[in-house]
């Protein structure tokens, strides 16, 4: 994968095939839309100095080449672009990559749309202590495909109730949108030491990698 270190707010490109993604700075426009949309405010872990914007190439459900939107942290931005660009090369698809201030920082309307998201300043589901999205360190993938699922074994979004299930069945973007434990996606995002929702020993949350 080539990279290339450039000057201002463009801190890295990345090419591989068909596959681009770019890093910038969190410029006073973007925060700006950030404050508005709910996803970050004064008091929040992290400072957007030290997140990253990411607009990266990935394959929809219908199998057309679209350009996402991510914002992480800056330790892990490269990692991401890296990961992404890897889930491009084995065509695993992605409904959708669109930053959580287009649903005013509802993660629940963000789910909804099957959202693959990663910066939001909120607490964790069901605790009062920050999320690792909170500081950019963590990343949901295809959220519907893959839910959150209580320790009473509850799941919030009816779309989701069919893949309670964990296997594959048919030759389906959905189909292969399912995250399970040796598939190709899971073991490029543990490769680089994220941690999957999938192995939590009584809730289980198989759309979240984090570090």
């Amino acid at each position: 994968m080539k990279k290339i270190l450039l000057l201002s707010s463009l801190l890295m490109t990345a090419s591989l095939g068909d596959f681009h993604a770019y890093s910038y700075e969190i410029t006073p426009q973007l925060k700006a839309k950030m404050i508005k949309g709910n996803v970050w405010h004064e008091g929040c872990p992290v400072n957007p100095s030290n997140l990253r914007y990411l607009r990266l190439t990935y394959i929809n459900f219908e199998g057309r080449d679209q350009v996402g939107e991510l914002i992480v942290h800056r330790d892990i931005a490269d990692e991401i672009i890296e990961i992404m660009g890897q889930l491009y090369e084995i065509g695993y698809p992605i409904r959708q990559m669109r930053l959580i201030s287009d649903f005013d920082g509802n993660d629940w309307q963000s789910i909804e749309a099957d959202n693959t998201s990663a910066f939001n300043c909120r607490n964790a589901t069901g605790s009062k202590k920050w999320s690792r999205h909170s500081f950019g360190k963590a990343i949901d993938v295809n959220p519907l495909e893959n839910p959150y699922i209580s320790r009473k074994g509850r799941i919030s979004h009816k779309a989701s109730l069919k893949y309670r299930k964990r296997r594959h069945q048919e030759d389906s973007s959905e189909d292969r949108a399912v995250l399970l434990p040796d598939d190709a996606v899971t073991k490029i995002f543990k490769s680089y030491g994220f941690k999957w929702g999938g192995d939590w020993r009584y809730t289980k949350d198989y759309q979240h990698f984090a570090k």
